[in-house]
């Protein structure tokens, strides 16, 4: 019967499946036959798909191709394989150890002025500006610039900046900086603190012994108290204390003790109010709209400061370089010229 199958149609042959196999068995041909029908419906897709796919390809040049196009040939040069190169910046060693400030240029040196003692309680340090504010004895305050110049004692041992500490008692040694204010040296815990300075007497109270000096760093008047030892000159002799009168140019050496007190060992009297002075030298700055004029003395090589009366003739001499004799009166806290004769070149 089997072999009759093989004559007929397909239809014939499962008919004659039916009739001799269990249903069951009829049941499970019956449903690969649909199995097979659904895969052959999804194979024709597929490999309508794959065949696209092959045909972009191979339409698709390599890569070897997209950067020489031309045939590839025995005289062609292939390019070398990139190979990572050595960094630039090696590893230091370990056992070398390098301090970031020697990379930074070397501060420029401290200027060689005469220090302005200002003792007080540092009431604030700020290290972001580098500087400190200093709540000075007798009133006021006043802000000094600090940096690695500057120097730090506690009694004879030099410390740090980081043993400042707010609240405490400190004496500055300042100078002027340009126009800033600038802390060469500061002390703490110093039982006396030697120290200069140069201004005019603004106040002078003879029965209490005190007088207040105005300078050119303190935006107040700074007092200083005279004692039996205290000495007075003007230029190379010794005067007597009531020669110092409000409104005199001096020179203070002084000290500052523990207790706040500035007490004056030599005053030296530079000019007194209404004095006449006469000044040789040769002319460093001129200013004519402000009648300021700086001369160099010959005499002790110091410069000073004379204003020009408006008064005063123009004189096409009058240039930096030219060496002139001043005739001048002191008053207001500065020399005024009252004659002025410029030296004729040789």
């Amino acid at each position: 019967m089997f072999a009759d199958c093989y004559g007929d149609s397909l239809t014939n042959c499962g008919y004659l499946l039916k009739q001799t196999l269990h249903p069951s068995a009829v049941r499970f041909v019956s449903s690969m036959r649909t199995v097979c029908a659904i895969l052959t419906k999804l194979a024709i897709p597929l490999i309508l798909f794959a065949g696209v796919g092959l045909s972009q390809v191979a339409k698709d040049p390599p890569p070897s191709e997209m950067v020489s196009p031309g045939s590839a040939s025995a005289d062609t040069v292939q390019p070398a394989a990139i190979e990572p190169g050595e960094p630039a910046i090696r590893e230091i060693d370990s056992g070398i150890s390098i301090d970031p400030a020697s990379l930074l240029p070397d501060l420029p040196p401290i200027p060689r002025k005469n220090a302005t003692l200002v003792g007080g309680t540092l009431e604030k340090l700020d290290r972001v500006r580098d500087q400190l504010t200093v709540r000075v004895f007798g009133g006021g305050r006043t802000t000094a610039l600090i940096d690695p110049r500057t120097r730090v004692f506690r009694g004879t041992k030099e410390v740090t900046i980081a043993d400042l500490r707010e609240g405490q008692r400190i004496y500055l040694d300042t100078i002027l900086d340009g126009s800033a204010i600038f802390a060469k040296n500061i002390r703490l815990d110093a039982a006396a603190a030697l120290g200069d300075s140069r201004g005019v007497i603004v106040k002078y109270l003879v029965n209490q012994d005190e007088f207040s000096i105005q300078d050119g760093i303190a935006p107040f008047p700074v007092k200083v108290r005279l004692s039996s030892s205290t000495q007075f000159v003007e230029g190379d002799r010794t005067v007597p204390a009531s020669t110092l009168v409000p409104g005199s140019l001096v020179d203070v050496t002084f000290t500052s003790e523990g207790n706040g007190h500035d007490t004056a060992q030599k005053i030296s009297i530079l000019a007194l109010p209404g004095t006449r002075y006469v000044f040789s030298g040769q002319v460093v700055h001129i200013d004519l709209r402000t009648g300021l004029l700086v001369l160099n003395s010959s005499t002790d090589h110091k410069t000073y400061e004379i204003y020009l009366d408006p008064s005063f003739p123009p004189d096409d001499n009058l240039q930096p370089g030219a060496m002139v004799t001043a005739v001048t009166t002191f008053q207001d806290s500065r020399y005024v010229a009252r004659n002025l004769t410029v030296q004729q070149q040789k």
